[in-house]
């Protein structure tokens, strides 16, 4: 089996439902039967997310208030 992450360690990515959108770093991956879950850093704390989570730009419609 080849693994083929969709985001590299070390990228800079945001998380889509992150409402201040806060740059996070990849720092890990965890490989599951059927997905990965990757680790990301912001700041002192790090989160595991799926794919779907992840966003490779920053949302700013989502950091406006109205």
């Amino acid at each position: 089996m080849i693994i083929e992450p969709k985001y590299n360690l070390k990228q800079i990515v945001y998380l889509k439902t992150d409402a201040e959108q806060k740059e996070r770093l990849v720092t890990c991956f965890v490989v599951r039967e059927n997905d990965i879950l990757y680790e990301l850093a912001c700041g002192e704390s790090c989160s595991a997310h799926f794919d779907f989570e992840i966003a490779i730009e920053k949302n700013v419609l989502i950091t406006s208030t109205n």
